[in-house]
């Protein structure tokens, strides 16, 4: 098994195999929150303009997502996995927007296969794209805005990389490696109020869910569903 890791929109569109899309703060944490709470399924949008045409089309989907980390007008939730937990998302379906994770997701048409990427998860997508022994595997870290590498991201795909090559890396202490970063710097600011401090924990916590979220593109429109993987 080849492992190649990649970057941003261009490294989606380049991806092969199967494709493990990368976004920690926050866009993959929330979907695997949603998920594990019932979500019935997440379709993942590029187009703001298309999310709300979706929402105009389905008024009992959920609209959620950002652009510069805030959440957009007439919103339902921003891009947060503390503020999701006050919506009863049990058999809901989620439209999510978001200026990185969401831009890979609908870029990958390369590969075989799309996941999302997250700490949360992490494990399961290992033990997923292992059983499944392909050729390639694309890790793609889509940064900040998707223009900018970010600790968390990286972070994320390393752990991938060398748990799918069998090797053991170092998970100890996550989240005060990360407290640190640039990027977690808005959960600690008082005035950055779209970025709770909860949603830093709950995006730092590793492998709590042993599934992984996969996009199914046969669906109309393409939607992430879950996969349960199992320990």
């Amino acid at each position: 098994m080849r492992v190649h890791v990649t970057d941003f929109v261009e490294g989606a569109r380049a991806a092969r195999g199967i494709a493990v899309i990368i976004d920690v703060f926050r866009a993959f944490s929330l979907a695997a929150y949603a998920a594990s709470r019932g979500a019935q399924r997440i379709v993942p949008v590029g187009e703001v303009e298309q999310a709300r045409h979706l929402k105009q089309m389905h008024p009992d989907w959920l609209l959620v997502g950002e652009r510069h980390a805030r959440m957009l007008p007439g919103f339902d939730c921003g891009n947060s996995p503390s503020q999701l937990e006050a919506i009863d998302v049990g058999g809901r379906v989620l439209i999510h927007t978001t200026h990185a994770g969401t831009q890979g997701l609908v870029n990958a048409s390369g590969a075989d296969e799309v996941l999302t990427g997250a700490l949360v998860n992490a494990g399961a997508v290992a033990r997923y794209v292992l059983a499944r022994r392909p050729e390639d595997v694309t890790l793609v870290r889509m940064g900040h805005e998707a223009r900018e590498r970010c600790d968390e991201d990286d972070l994320c795909a390393e752990i991938l990389r060398q748990r799918l090559l069998g090797q053991e890396p170092d998970t100890s202490d996550i989240a005060a490696r990360l407290r640190g970063a640039d990027s977690a710097r808005k959960f600690f600011d008082p005035d950055c109020d779209w970025a709770p401090a909860r949603d830093f924990d709950l995006c730092t916590a590793l492998d709590q869910f042993d599934f992984v979220l996969r996009l199914d593109r046969d669906a109309s429109p393409p939607c992430l569903r879950r996969v349960d993987v199992g320990a």
